[in-house]
Parts: C-alpha cells; structure tokens; sequence
C-alpha cells in the first residue's frame, strides 16, 4: 500500500470487480431450471429475426440492383454498405434485448468460443447452438415464404466463395473476421470493465454490433461474410443448392477456430488466466 493510500484512508489496490468462477463442464441440475430453457428459447426467436432481416436486406438489394431492372440498377438498393449496416445493426439490438436472459449470443461460434473460456457450461453451449442453428433455418424460411419470386433468382442469401479467391483466402477471412467479433464479445462482456461501465447500459451491444459492421464491410466480396455458422447453415439449408453446400465448411471451420484464438488470446494473455491460476496454485499450503 503506497503513501497516498494510507492517506487517504483506503486501499486502491483492491479490485472493484469480481471475476465469476468458471461454469461447470457438465450439470445436470442446470437442465431442471426454467431459466435455462427460457435463455434456450431467448437463442432461438434472436437468430430467427436475425437471419429473417439481414438475408431479407441481402435479397432485397439483389433485386433493387439487377441490372436487368433498368440502366441505374448499379446505384440502387442500400449497397454493401447498408448490408452491413442490417447485420451489425441487429446484432447491437437483440444483444441489447437478450443479454439479460441468454447472454444474446444469436451465433454458434460466440457460444463455443464462451465456453472455451469456461462461460458457459457443456450443457448450455449445446442447447444454444442447436436453438441457434434452428432458429436460422425458421428465418431464412420465413424470408423464403414471403419472397418466394425473388428467394431462388438472387441466391437464397447464401454464403459462397467469390470467384477469384482461394479457399484458404476464405478460410482466413472467416478466421479472423470471427477472432475480431468474439475478442470484442470477451472485451464488452469483462467483468473489469463492466464493474466500472456500468452506468452505460448499452456499452456492450454497441462495440459488439460494430465489430460485425466493420468485419462484414472487409469479407463481404470475399465470402459474403459468414463468422456465424447458424447464419450460414440456415440459408444453405433452405437454398439447398450445390453451390451453397459446396463451401459449408469454411463458414464453421473458419469461425470456431477464429472464436478458439480470440477465447486463448483474452483469457491466457490478456486476463493471464493461466498465470493467476499457477499463483493461486503456489499460495495453497
């Protein structure tokens, strides 16, 4: 304790957060509780509006900027712009709206990079993928319902490889396009910053809203950006056309491993979990 803290009165020196214990591996008592099922049903109606919106943005600009539609068809629609805008600015409100029940997950890749971290628990982490996979397919289903004369001509929203790039190009766009998305998931979300940010309620969703904006503005003309696997899947699942299947694994491979590097890089080398943990190992008797 230094000069100025004895003279003041108090210590400075101890935290004004309190890092939460890590979640089991496996608890069966988690599935008799109601709030997991509500976080569960959170997971699936927030991925279901998010892929309804953004692949209905995606579709609708396709079709405002056919140039068989007319000789300005190129300076028509919201542009890669505004599709970034429809992903980013979803993302930032149904974080804002299920951050309280579920965490606002809404993508499989934040979910496994969370439980990486010890987050979230086996159990949840699974019920939420498969909420979130399930909730994607319903969405892109609805956008297919109601724009059945436009789904199947302007490519269903799916995600392919643009001509021109390599699959190990797309492979590292979804890598580290998902590494900036879930670091900043492990950022806003950190019990430190939180304890001192408190009093701005939507500091959370907001960076994590922009981390999907800027991300999809630097991916979109290489992969049509995915670094959401439910994203991806739900719109491959609904198109079901060759072209959409034939590059599926880039959009789960490329986002886990991207969430499994932002998980390390957060946890080891800038909350030196590992070294806390050695400490608190050397200090038992």
């Amino acid at each position: 304790m230094g000069k100025g803290d004895v003279e003041a009165g108090r210590d400075y020196t101890a935290k004004d957060y309190i890092d939460p214990p890590p979640s089991p591996l496996f608890d069966a008592d988690e599935l008799t509780k109601w709030s997991l099922y509500r976080a569960v049903i959170a997971e699936f109606v927030a991925t279901l509006l998010f892929l309804y919106i953004t692949v209905a943005t995606v579709i609708g600009y396709k079709h405002q900027s056919d140039p068989g539609l007319g000789a300005d068809a190129s300076c028509s629609g919201v542009g890669i712009l505004g599709i970034a805008w429809a992903f980013g600015g979803m993302i930032f409100i149904l974080v804002y709206c299920t951050a309280g029940i579920s965490g606002g997950h809404i993508n499989p890749a934040v979910t496994f990079g969370l439980f990486l971290a010890r987050k979230v628990s086996l159990v949840r982490a699974v019920l939420y993928m498969i909420a979130q996979c399930a909730g994607a397919i319903c969405g892109v289903g609805l956008v297919k319902a109601f724009q059945s004369s436009f789904y199947a001509q302007y490519g269903g929203g799916a995600n392919e490889l643009s001509d021109g790039y390599s699959k190990g190009t797309g492979l590292a766009a979804e890598i580290i396009g998902t590494f900036v998305l879930v670091y900043t998931v492990f950022s806003a979300t950190d019990p430190k910053r939180n304890a001192r940010d408190s009093h701005v309620p939507v500091l959370a969703p907001l960076p994590i809203g922009f981390a999907v904006f800027m991300v999809h503005l630097a991916t979109i003309p290489i992969t049509g950006t995915g670094i959401n696997p439910a994203r991806s899947l739900g719109a491959a699942v609904i198109y079901n056309e060759d072209k959409a299947w034939h590059d599926q694994w880039i959009f789960w491979v490329g986002p886990m491993i991207g969430a499994a590097i932002a998980a390390a890089y957060h946890q080891v080398v800038l909350r030196a979990g590992a070294v806390k943990a050695l400490g608190s190992s050397r200090s038992l008797p």
